[in-house]
């Protein structure tokens, strides 16, 4: 017996039912996805901040330095930072240098903990010499250590090297989060391993510190999509992780979804910035 084949109308039917389908099945797939990135990002910054804890408990409490970049402490070599030698001189990275990499069974990439899930390869330049995957979460050496933090230690280099159980609000402090730096809106943003906060130190003044805005702080809301109601995953001293969605006045280059959490240093990056001298 001959089959009959569909009309016009059955066809553009089922057209419709298919697309509003797939309207509204798209939009809860996303959202799905988005929620599974940031569960993973979650679990990469508190393996990062268990890390953290068992390298200060090697180190007589004291926080781990960002990066040896001093020939006094390098020999003259590469710069060591905490997720591994920047090949700077050697040429090559090696991961086996890195200051966590013996708390860590993992080793940086475009995947695994090292990498954010929602900051997809190609979107953004790698930092260092080599150009090598390295990491897309940065660390708060500006407050932990700041004589130890590339780019700002000849400022602030004066400060103290935190230890662990002199943190007073463990529980607000962040200690690694989601970041990127922008270098101009014609080129890719960049991996960064510094979680700079957003008003830096401009020298003692008669009455304490003085401070000047960050224009380019690198904290990174890009879960959820970029920009005001975006999120970055953060892990905090006591070793708690979670995400902070991002208000409009706390990003400084929207598109890049690049800001920081809150306007003020404290209690997120420096809490004690208020009496720096």
């Amino acid at each position: 017996m001959a089959r009959r084949a569909f009309t016009l109308i059955e066809v553009l039917v089922i057209t419709a039912i298919v697309g509003t389908l797939v309207g509204v099945l798209l939009p809860a797939l996303s959202g799905a996805r988005d929620a599974a990135r940031g569960a993973v990002c979650s679990s990469n910054v508190r393996q990062f901040g268990v890390a953290w804890t068992m390298y200060a408990g090697d180190h007589d409490g004291l926080a781990m330095p960002l990066a040896y970049t001093d020939p006094a402490d390098t020999g003259g070599g590469d710069s060591v930072y905490w997720w591994g030698a920047d090949g700077s001189a050697s040429g090559s990275l090696d991961h086996s240098r890195g200051l966590l990499s013996s708390y860590l069974d993992a080793k940086p990439g475009e995947i695994g903990p090292f990498a954010c899930p929602a900051q997809r390869p190609g979107t953004y330049a790698h930092q260092g010499a080599t150009q090598a995957p390295t990491s897309t979460y940065g660390y708060n050496g500006y407050y932990l250590s700041p004589a130890y933090t590339p780019g700002w230690s000849y400022e602030i280099g004066h400060r103290p090297h935190q230890r662990l159980s002199g943190i007073a609000d463990p529980a607000s402090l962040l200690v690694f989060a989601d970041t990127l730096i922008s270098r101009g809106p014609m080129v890719l943003p960049a991996s960064n391993a510094l979680l700079d906060p957003p008003m830096l130190y401009a020298g003692a003044g008669p009455d304490g510190a003085r401070w000047r805005r960050n224009g380019f702080p690198t904290t990174c809301f890009r879960h959820g999509g970029l920009g005001a109601g975006a999120s970055c995953m953060a892990v905090h001293a006591d070793g708690s992780a979670r995400g902070y969605r991002a208000e409009a006045g706390w990003l400084t280059q929207p598109a890049r979804g690049i800001g920081s959490v809150g306007i003020h240093n404290g209690p997120r990056y420096i809490p004690d910035w208020r009496v720096w001298r």
